[in-house]
């Protein structure tokens, strides 16, 4: 049997809340589908508040990439971040929204986001040369989040 916990220490989160731990965090997990397949993926992420947007580098490391199409499939994604200490303290946002190309002309800004909150791993810098760096952004129109402390 489950064990059960006090409904009072789960609460939702504030918008400040929302953005403090997607500008914290850096790493999530984005949920594409193309028809009836789901597919997620565990990806570095820059946040700007400003413009209500994450952004995504996805790394081609040859002529095909599951990811791209996928997005390229999913009308609608979703993203989700977390944060865990311990089994009594946790919290998560999900957010939601449509996916588009980054354009040329935006990459500036794209940049200057992923510098700031983005976390990447060394994995990165130790791989082959890459054929593409594709540029993603999520459009976010709909964000939620839970949190837990306490025992």
């Amino acid at each position: 049997m489950a064990p059960e916990y006090p409904e009072s220490n789960r609460v939702g989160m504030s918008a400040d809340e929302i953005d403090q731990l997607l500008v914290e965090r850096g790493v999530g997990v984005l949920s594409l589908a193309d028809d009836s397949v789901a597919y997620g993926i565990p990806l570095s992420f820059g946040y700007d508040a400003e413009m209500n947007r994450l952004y995504f580098v996805f790394l081609r490391p040859g002529e095909t990439s599951r990811k791209v199409d996928f997005a390229e499939q999913t009308s609608r994604a979703s993203f989700t971040v977390w944060d865990c200490p311990s089994r009594y303290e946790w919290k998560s946002v999900v957010v939601e929204g449509e996916l588009h190309p980054i354009a040329d002309d935006e990459w500036s800004r794209v940049n200057d986001v992923l510098a700031d909150n983005a976390w990447y791993p060394s994995l990165f810098s130790e791989t082959e040369p890459m054929q593409d760096m594709l540029g993603w952004e999520l459009r976010i129109d709909h964000r939620s989040g839970l949190q837990r402390s306490g025992a």
